[in-house]
């Protein structure tokens, strides 16, 4: 890929980041993108085996195919911050629900987030604002997804909503930015 196209991923990157964090923010549920070293980890070693999921499932269910990352980094939070040592060796798969990656959201937020009703109510609404205003990034910035530089466009949109989710849990765990170190 030459350095034009690169440039191009990342400022859609950056733009992708400060408006969905915006989301969050609206809904209470996180001020600043947040991740660590190990959560970055984490999703570099899960990055290509969501994506076989995801691409197998954009077309039909685009909101699922990028709400999902997100649940995904919420739940390696999870883990990050409850006993590490045994999970960060989970494959990607041990987040799948009983249906596969048909149901890991609810399976994340019930069986591994154990979150209450409203919680989940508030989380759901504004990751599928979060999905829905990626799609209208991508829209507006005519990307076709069916296209080279469409999938190198998904990829960065899947890494930016498992960050939002990430954000999101280590807000609700009571983390902030500064302690962090990022």
């Amino acid at each position: 890929m030459d350095n034009d196209s690169l440039k191009q991923l990342d400022r859609f990157e950056e733009v992708l980041e400060k408006g969905l964090i915006k989301i969050c923010n609206v809904y209470g549920l996180a001020k600043d993108m947040m991740t660590g070293p190990d959560v970055e980890e984490k999703w570099n070693s899960m990055c290509k085996d969501y994506t076989a999921d995801a691409v197998g499932n954009f077309n039909d269910y685009p909101n699922a195919a990028l709400g999902f990352a997100a649940y995904l980094g919420m739940a390696v939070v999870r883990d990050w911050d409850t006993d590490w040592a045994s999970s960060k060796n989970k494959a990607y798969r041990d987040y799948y629900g009983p249906h596969g990656f048909d149901d890991m959201d609810d399976h994340i937020v019930r069986d591994i987030l154990d979150l209450d009703e409203k919680t989940t109510h508030d989380i759901k609404e504004c990751l599928l604002s979060c999905a829905q205003s990626t799609l209208g990034l991508i829209e507006h910035e005519q990307i076709e997804t069916q296209t080279e530089f469409g999938f190198y466009i998904l990829v960065r949109c899947w890494s930016v909503m498992y960050k939002i989710g990430a954000s999101i849990e280590l807000t609700r765990r009571g983390y902030a930015r500064h302690v962090l170190g990022v």
